[in-house]
C-alpha cells in the first residue's frame, strides 16, 4: 500500500560512527520512498562514505539530499580530518569526540533555519542530545534513533533508573536485572559499558540525553515487533514513549550496487573473496568480523588467526584494523601461505550483507553490535559471539538467550574495564576452535540442528516485516501520520491564538 504524498520535510542527525550512519542512511531512504522530503546532516568524511548512495537515490528521483557540516577539529581538540569514532586514534580521543559533537549545536540550528522547506520533524541520534532544544525552538517534533534494539535499550534502562548496580561490589559476580521477561543475568561491566563513562563529557552528554529523552516525540528502533514482542511492550512503558519499530532497515536495499556500498566502499578484496565463497560448498564457511570501530590486539589477533587455523574450518575474515607487529607475523611465518585453500584474510570495510547471504556461509563469528547481529537474522545465519564493549554484551544475551541462535565464545569483560596491559589474550585459540566446531560441525546434530532451523525462522520473520502490510511497513506508515497530525494540531492553535 503506497502513502499518500506528503508535504514533510524530515532532517536526520546520525551519529558520526558507521553503525549509528548506516541505518540513518537506510531510514533516510524509506522515508523518500514515502513522498517525505529527507536531508541528512553530517560531516564530509561520512558524506563521501554514503554518496554512491545517496546519488542513486536520488537519480531514483526520491526527494533526499545531504548536508556537510564541519567538525571545529582544533576548538575540540582532534587531529584535523577525525570525523567519526572509527577515525580517532586511541581511546583517548573520545572524550574530544563527544566535546565535538556537543559544539555543533548552533551552526546546525543556523543550517535548519535556513532550510526550505523548513524541518518538519527531526531525527537524531540520541547522542545529540542539544537537538532537543534546537527542535523547541523551532516548534517542531523531534524523534530519537537509539542504535541498539529494544531489548538492549530496556536493559540499559533498566540500570540507569534503578540502583541495581550499587547492590554489588563485585564486577565478576553475576545478577538477574529485574523487570524483563526473560531471566538476564550480566555483570556490572557488561551492564554498564554503554552509559555515563569516566569523563566529564561523557557523563554530561549522558546525563542530558536522559533529559532529552523526555521530551521525545517518540522512538524509532531498528528492529522489529516479532523479534522482540515483549521488549518493545516494556520499553515503551518505561520510557512513556511511542516506540515503532521499522526494521530491520537494511532489507530496504534492493540493488546489488546498494548492498554492495551499503556504508562504505568495500575492500579491494571484495571480489576475489565472492568469487572465492563461490567456490566453497553450502554453508560450510565461517565469516569473521568485528565492525569498523573494534581493534583487536596484536596478540589477540593471533591467537584468533591461530584457532581460526586449527579448526579445520573454511574461513574468511575481514580485518578491519591491523598493527605492524601483526602485519609483520603473518608475513615471517607465513600464515596466509598457510592457510590459503581454505582461509582468506580480506583488509578493510566488508560488504557484509552479500557476504552474509552467500549461500557458502554457515556461521559468523560478530562482536554483536546491533547492524551487525540484524544482518545476520536476516540471512538466516547462527553466530559465534565475541562482545567488545557497549551494548554488545546484552546484544550476546538476546542472541544466545532469548532467540537461542548463537554460542558464546567465553568473554566476560568489556574492553574499556580492562588496562591494555591486561588486554592481551581474552579468548585463547582452543576455545576459539571448540566454538567454531561448535556451531559449524554437527556432532551435536539435535542443538545444530535446532539452532539453524531457529535462525531460519527468524529471517523469515524480518523479512515478513519489511513486506508491504507487513508490521514494519505499517509502523513506518504509522510514524508519518502521527507526526503529520502533531504539525496540524501545532499549526490549529497558532491560527487560534491569531
Amino acid at each position: 500500500m503506497a502513502s499518500p504524498p506528503t508535504n514533510l520535510h524530515f532532517v536526520l542527525f546520525p551519529w558520526p560512527a558507521q553503525g549509528h550512519l548506516i541505518p540513518m542512511v537506510d531510514i533516510a531512504r524509506m522515508l523518500a520512498e514515502r513522498d517525505v522530503m529527507v536531508t541528512v546532516i553530517t560531516t564530509p568524511v561520512n558524506t563521501n562514505r554514503i554518496k554512491t548512495v545517496i546519488d542513486r537515490a536520488i537519480e531514483a528521483n526520491l526527494k533526499i539530499q545531504v548536508l556537510d557540516i564541519q567538525l571545529p577539529f582544533a576548538k575540540a581538540g582532534l587531529p584535523e580530518g577525525c570525523e567519526s569514532f572509527d577515525m580517532i586514534p586511541s581511546v583517548s580521543y573520545v572524550a574530544n569526540m563527544f566535546l565535538a559533537m556537543k559544539l555543533l549545536e548552533e551552526p546546525a540550528e543556523e543550517m535548519l533555519r535556513v532550510l526550505y522547506p523548513p524541518p518538519s520533524c527531526i531525527i537524531s541520534d540520541g547522542g545529540f542530545h542539544w537537538t532537543s532544544d534546537v527542535a523547541k525552538r523551532l516548534i517542531v517534533p523531534r524523534i530519537i534513533f537509539y542504535g541498539p534494539g529494544c531489548f538492549a535499550s530496556l536493559c540499559i534502562n533498566i540500570v540507569n533508573n534503578t540502583n541495581i548496580l550499587g547492590d554489588f561490589k563485585s564486577d565478576l559476580e553475576y545478577f538477574a536485572l529485574p523487570g524483563l521477561p526473560d531471566c538476564i543475568e550480566v555483570t556490572k561491566p557488561q551492564a554498564s559499558s554503554w552509559g555515563k563513562g569516566n569523563t566529564k563529557e561523557t557523563r554530561e552528554t549522558f546525563e542530558r540525553t536522559q533529559e532529552a529523552e523526555k521530551a521525545a516525540f517518540g522512538i524509532v528502533v531498528n528492529s522489529f515487533d516479532a523479534l522482540e514482542p515483549k521488549y518493545v511492550e516494556e520499553f515503551a512503558k518505561a520510557t512513556g514513549k511511542k516506540v515503532w519499530c521499522i526494521g530491520p532497515v537494511s532489507l530496504c536495499n534492493k540493488s546489488l550496487e546498494d548492498i554492495a556500498e551499503r556504508g562504505n566502499k568495500a575492500a579491494n578484496g571484495e571480489h576475489d573473496c565472492l568469487k572465492w565463497l563461490d567456490s566453497r560448498e553450502p554453508r560450510s564457511v565461517v565469516y569473521v568480523c568485528f565492525g569498523s570501530f573494534s581493534s583487536t590486539l596484536t596478540h589477540q589477533a593471533i591467537e584468533l588467526a591461530l584457532g581460526l587455523e586449527s579448526s579445520n574450518i573454511p574461513f574468511v575474515w575481514f580485518v578491519s584494523r591491523t598493527s605492524d607487529e601483526f602485519e609483520k607475523w603473518t608475513s615471517e611465518g607465513q600464515y596466509e601461505e598457510r592457510i590459503k585453500g581454505r582461509g582468506l584474510m580480506v583488509r578493510g570495510w566488508a560488504p557484509q550483507i552479500l557476504v552474509l547471504s552467500h549461500q557458502a556461509i554457515g556461521g559468523f563469528i560478530t562482536h554483536c553490535g546491533w547492524n551487525s547481529t540484524l544482518e545476520a537474522i536476516c540471512a538466516g545465519i547462527p553466530m559465534v559471539t565475541w562482545p567488545h564493549f557497549a551494548d554488545q554484551f546484552l546484544n550476546e544475551r538476546f542472541i544466545v538467550n532469548v532467540l537461542k541462535i548463537g554460542l558464546k565464545i567465553g568473554v566476560e569483560v568489556p574492553i574499556t574495564y580492562r588496562g591494555k596491559e591486561k588486554f592481551e589474550v581474552m579468548v585463547k585459540r582452543e576455545a576459539i576452535k571448540l566454538a567454531v566446531e561448535g556451531l559449524m560441525n554437527d556432532e551435536d546434530e539435535d542443538e545444530a540442528q535446532t539452532r539453524r532451523n531457529r535462525a531460519k525462522e527468524v529471517a523469515q520473520m524480518a523479512k515478513k516485516a519489511m513486506e508491504d502490510e507487513g508490521s514494519s511497513h505499517l509502523n513506518l506508515t504509522m510514524m508519518i501520520a502521527a507526526i503529520t497530525e502533531e504539525l496540524a494540531l501545532k499549526n490549529k492553535s497558532i491560527k487560534d491564538i491569531v
